[in-house]
């Protein structure tokens, strides 16, 4: 029988060995590879190709959101399972729009987990019961899918920009961290500044902490 191949996407350690140790038991489950950031996930996914990616939501360098949208150009084969410990409209509608077949909070029981991987590598959409009562509610009241989040419509640099900024990285350190100019990195500064209707770099960290791109602890105002 040929096992589900699975890449572990988070930025905590024991969160990955938790995982590796629950999927390890699973006879119809492999784990090929982990990463601790978007970046990392994408590069591993075009090299390892697994069947399928656990990917977290909030995390450093490039967040799940966009890393997820990226991988779905670059390896389509390549099915992502969203899971995250944020279970708001909002985090869902991001990683569902970004291409995520299914969407499992963590504090989900080990089983939920193995039922949403198997149904998520066959094809078909999976959301825990907690996120699809938060969907449902929202079509409810809306009637129709909803509009997309500005956070979607910002390009891969952009986003990559807008992260490190509420990181508290300096432009001269994104500009390392990039491999771009400091020239390049203002630029791209102003453009999420006016895209996204802010007036400061402290305006683009708080967006950032909002829509989940970092965590509360990873935020800084510089």
């Amino acid at each position: 029988m040929e096992k589900i191949s699975i890449l572990i996407t988070d930025d905590h350690a024991v969160v990955r060995q938790g995982l590796r140790f629950l999927l390890k038991a699973a006879p119809d489950m492999e784990v090929v590879g982990e990463a601790e950031n978007g970046r990392q996930a994408i590069e591993k996914a075009e090299r390892l190709r697994p069947k399928v990616v656990l990917m977290d939501l909030a995390m450093p360098l490039l967040n799940g959101a966009q890393a997820t949208r990226e991988l779905r150009k670059k390896a389509p084969s390549v099915r992502v399972l969203a899971l995250s410990t944020y279970s708001d409209v909002r985090s869902v509608r991001q990683m569902l729009e970004a291409g995520a077949l299914g969407y499992v909070v963590k504090q989900s029981a080990g089983e939920e987990l193995l039922q949403a991987i198997r149904a998520v590598h066959e094809g078909q959409v999976y959301l825990s019961p907690k996120v699809e009562q938060v969907a449902r509610e929202e079509c409810q009241t809306t009637g129709q899918p909803p509009a997309m989040e500005e956070a979607s419509r910002l390009s891969l640099r952009e986003s990559e920009v807008l992260q490190l900024v509420a990181e508290g990285f300096t432009s001269k350190e994104i500009s390392d961290e990039l491999k771009i100019s400091v020239h390049t990195v203002r630029a791209l500064r102003r453009k999420l500044m006016k895209k996204l209707d802010l007036q400061n770099t402290a305006g683009l960290a708080r967006y950032a902490l909002s829509e989940h791109m970092v965590e509360g602890n990873q935020a800084e105002a510089t």
